[in-house]
């Protein structure tokens, strides 16, 4: 399990729950920039996970072309289950942003962070 889904799997609900907005706009002083850099981070979070998961099943991947050869693969079921599991990247993220875990910064007025 590689270290991304072991840090997603632990304390973390895949289930939405509601957060307060004074909470989140507490964080940076501005909701709508405490929502940008949720949004950014759960981007970086789906890429990972997404490329962690192709490279997975790309292991699996049949390079003919003859529909005969098609078989179900029970691992590759599994793998893609466990994903499908996972809970959302935006989930995650905003997590992250409410414990601080993310790291942000403001460059000048109109942009932000990274």
């Amino acid at each position: 399990m590689s270290k991304l889904r072991r840090q997603m799997s632990a304390n973390t609900a895949s289930v939405v729950e509601t957060k307060s907005l004074i909470d989140i706009k507490s964080k940076t002083g501005n909701l709508y920039e405490s929502i940008a850099i949720v949004a950014r981070r759960a981007n970086q979070i789906n890429i990972s996970l997404r490329e962690e998961l192709h490279n997975k099943l790309e292991e699996f991947a049949s390079h003919t072309d003859s529909l005969e050869e098609i078989h179900e693969n029970k691992e590759q079921i599994e793998i893609s289950r466990a994903y499908e599991k996972m809970p959302n990247p935006a989930i995650l993220a905003t997590q992250e942003f409410m414990e601080d875990k993310i790291y942000y910064r403001r460059n000048n007025d109109s942009d932000l962070f990274r």
